[in-house]
């Protein structure tokens, strides 16, 4: 991921609403949650929903997917995995030290991501 797609994602993040409707669909998992579904999760009108699922949308954080009537939206987790990246990458300027060691959640088909960032 570059600065100029991380700006956009961390921008989206920054909002309390839209902070909690990504991690409840990084809760959910690849299959997602119907709008309805988080719509009554996080006692969200709709309306307001949808503006925020579309702003997580915009930012590349959030996909959706008709099923019949329904739309089903999910994490991206390409996307979440690169932000983490970008953000942790250079951890500690490559310090032996360096204590971090990121975790990355399977990304939707069922590869496990990981990162190691610090010394090695």
């Amino acid at each position: 991921m570059e600065m100029e797609d991380a700006i956009p994602a961390l921008s989206a993040l920054a909002q309390e609403t839209r902070l909690s409707i990504y991690r409840y669909l990084v809760e959910a998992g690849p299959d997602g949650r119907r709008a309805g579904l988080i719509a009554v999760a996080l006692d969200l009108p709709n309306p307001t929903l949808s503006f925020h699922l579309a702003q997580l949308r915009l930012a590349g954080l959030v996909t959706a997917r008709r099923s019949g009537r329904q739309i089903i939206y999910a994490a991206d987790y390409t996307c979440m995995n690169g932000l983490i990246e970008f953000l942790t990458a250079n951890c500690c300027q490559g310090s032996e030290d360096c204590e971090l060691s990121v975790e990355l959640p399977a990304i939707p088909d069922g590869r496990a991501a990981k990162s190691q960032t610090g010394g090695a």
